[in-house]
């Protein structure tokens, strides 16, 4: 029964806040919060004076009152989404459609200017040994048709999907808690990218004329592949055997390599065992390398066809420079590998591994960074510039100059302004670029160079310090960290930039300089499907005259597809020093109604304990754990303080920090074999 009559005054206690208004003016709009309310559809609760209680924010409700009298909508001081938010709470449909329009006026499912293409995978692959040969089709359910674009509460259109699948849908060997359309990893070479799903690999090329097309989808494999590398080029034998375009995958201690020619069969080559779980597949030229962090390296040479594997002291980092590997251990030492010499030392059943460099402290090598002088490498000892960063949070810089090639690379500076491990460093033509595992703190300094060589007089200067914070899943899936590196990207010659994304589950980008930390432009996702992985790649330029490469950003995406972005408009308006429309008047990354705005959308209190569930870059922290338990003698866990902000933290001692030497016998007897751990910031 409806208690209330049509011309009825009705009393309203919003957050604390009374409003009075008409029975008619509640229900000016149909089916909406009100008419339920008034009709006694959904219980109310009232205050004291008989007023009815909606625990609402009173400042929104005002305006929303006001459109329901006057039809007019107000927005002053009131922010868009906010009162879209609550209009849609109450279910007034036709002031949600007016916002809405507002809203989408920058907005379109073709993306903006960088925009650059959208791949839809067609399929799944059949997994061998089903007696159904059908191909179980992504594109065609009707959860990821396209459909026209509405806004939901978190800011994603309604064709973003987040569906699973049972193994009877798709007939993949599925994990529980992985969703096999995820993109999980994206790399490129030359004009070929590979997307890697939870069970199987795809690749596609870009051809001018026809642009991107699908070459190569590998079988559905058991296991969950956590780490891809692609050879769009191998020289040598393997070429002229059709073996000269290949991709690999690796998952746990295991390698496997297909090669995949245009219309050409594929070829599965192997199944390698490095013996233990692989941390970095990469290639170097025409060899494959898969390093582990326990000291494993494995070489599978395309001339050769021969697998290798040898033990090295335990890697924290590793670089590569021409045909070069460089690796860095944490005993402080770097080593480098020639690959090319690779052959020759087949009938020893040995990699020639050199000794480089040593760290003055001895303390573990986090990061690494070569940077060729023009003319230079380091077989005809010419000027090479190595930055590396340490355990203890020192960013130093060698150098070897042409009069000092027999007594190798000299320290040339130091810095120590990170408290924490370096987690990353770029050293390029113009700038040193240092990150640490303080929430990505990124420390920078201006090169000064003298006939293309690094200049003592000044030497670096300091030039910015900020944050590219970039939060992480307590628990993440093993590749996350690899589809979601942070960078710097781009060539040492050129700009380098970071990709910012700032919570797991999002569908926002922030691209910035690596120099000065100032936003670039801001990636959205056409369709509003979250973007689960991402990489930057240049292609190389058409054979038009006066073309040149272009460098684009390539996002995976959690419904399958993979949307490509071509930064090099913005990149080249910035080289113009176009910064108004460059930077769109905005700098650095989030602003803090952007940041909030993201973490809205994820939950960083579901842990049990006093810290959040997620944490600033989780994944970067776990190499130094690693690092401190080869080094020391005892095993040690990690216990976190409750005034951390972030779950995993690093170990660190007012001594020793994680990863470097000092934890002796004396020192582990007086402890009890237990080590205590602190939090320290820049």
């Amino acid at each position: 029964m409806n208690p209330y009559s049509s011309g009825d005054i009705i009393k309203l206690n919003i957050g604390g806040t009374r409003f009075s208004t008409s029975k008619q003016t509640l229900l000016s709009v149909p089916d909406s919060f009100f008419s339920s309310l008034v009709s006694g559809r959904i219980p109310s609760v009232k205050d004291e004076e008989g007023a009815i209680f909606i625990d609402r924010d009173p400042a929104v409700f005002a305006p929303i009152l006001l459109y329901l009298r006057t039809k007019e909508v107000q927005l002053k001081g009131i922010d868009i989404q906010t009162l879209k938010n609550e209009a849609e709470f109450y279910g007034i449909a036709p002031l949600v459609k007016k916002l809405q329009l507002c809203d989408d006026l920058d907005s379109s499912s073709c993306g903006n200017v960088l925009f650059n293409g959208y791949l839809v995978p067609l399929s799944f692959p059949v997994r061998p040994g089903t007696a159904d040969v059908r191909c179980y089709s992504i594109a065609c359910e009707a959860e990821l048709r396209l459909k026209q674009l509405t806004r939901t509460n978190s800011g994603r259109p309604s064709s973003w999907i987040e569906r699973s699948h049972s193994r009877q849908d798709l007939e993949l060997p599925l994990e529980s808690s992985l969703d096999p359309r995820r993109v999980l990893l994206l790399r490129g070479h030359q004009n070929w990218i590979v997307a890697a799903y939870s069970h199987f690999i795809r690749c596609y090329k870009i051809k001018e004329s026809t642009g991107w097309q699908t070459v190569f989808t590998s079988p559905v494999l058991e296991e969950s592949i956590e780490r891809v590398a692609l050879n769009s080029k191998v020289a040598g034998v393997a070429s002229s055997e059709g073996k000269g375009k290949m991709v690999a995958v690796s998952y746990d201690t295991h390698i496997r390599l297909w090669s995949c020619q245009e219309n050409v069969k594929n070829i599965e080559i192997g199944v390698f065992d490095l013996g233990v779980h692989v941390d970095n597949l990469f290639f170097i030229g025409s060899q494959l390398v898969a390093t582990s962090h326990l000291g494993k390296i494995g070489v599978w040479h395309a001339v050769t066809q021969n697998w290798q594997v040898q033990d090295l002291n335990p890697i924290s980092s590793s670089d590569t420079a021409g045909s070069f590997l460089l690796l860095g251990c944490t005993n402080g030492c770097i080593y480098y590998i020639d690959m090319e010499k690779f052959p020759l030392r087949i009938k020893d059943k040995d990699l020639l591994v050199t000794e480089l460099y040593r760290d003055p402290d001895e303390e573990a090598v986090t990061a690494l960074s070569v940077y060729l002088t023009p003319k230079s490498s380091l077989q005809n000892g010419n000027w090479i510039e190595i930055a590396y960063g340490t355990s203890a949070g020192k960013t130093r810089v060698i150098v070897q100059h042409p009069e000092t090639v027999g007594q190798g690379p000299q320290l040339f500076q130091t810095f120590t302004m990170h408290r924490n491990p370096v987690t990353k460093v770029m050293l390029s033509e113009k700038h040193l670029v240092s990150v640490c595992a303080d929430s990505n703190h990124v420390r920078t300094w201006n090169i000064l160079r003298f006939r293309g060589m690094i200049s003592t007089q000044p030497g670096p200067m300091p030039l910015a310090s900020f944050k590219v914070l970039a939060l992480e899943g307590s628990e993440p899936h093993p590749c996350y960290s690899k589809g979601n590196n942070i960078g710097p990207f781009g060539e040492r010659d050129d700009m380098q930039i970071f990709i910012q994304k700032v919570v797991p589950e999002t569908d926002q980008l922030f691209v910035r300089q690596a120099s000065t930390g100032e936003r670039v432009c801001v990636i959205r996702s056409v369709d509003g499907s979250i973007i689960t992985s991402f990489c930057v790649h240049e292609c190389e330029g058409s054979n038009r005259i006066g073309s040149r490469p272009r460098r684009y950003l390539f996002s995976g995406h959690s419904n399958g597809t993979i949307q490509m972005w071509d930064l090099s408009i913005v990149l080249d308006q910035i080289a113009k020093a176009d910064t108004n429309i460059a930077l769109n008047k905005v700098t650095g990354g989030p602003s803090e109604e952007e940041l909030i705005r993201l973490l809205s959308q994820c939950d960083i209190t579901s842990s049990r304990c006093t810290t959040p569930s997620i944490s600033p870059a989780s994944s970067q922290l776990l190499a130094f754990s690693r690092s401190n338990a080869l080094r020391t003698s005892g095993n040690t866990a990690l216990s976190s303080s409750p005034s951390s902000t972030s779950t995993h933290l690093q170990a660190s001692t007012p001594s020793t920090p994680a990863g470097a030497v000092g934890s002796s016998d004396e020192t582990a007897g007086a402890t009890g074999g237990d080590t205590d751990f602190k939090v320290t910031h820049c």
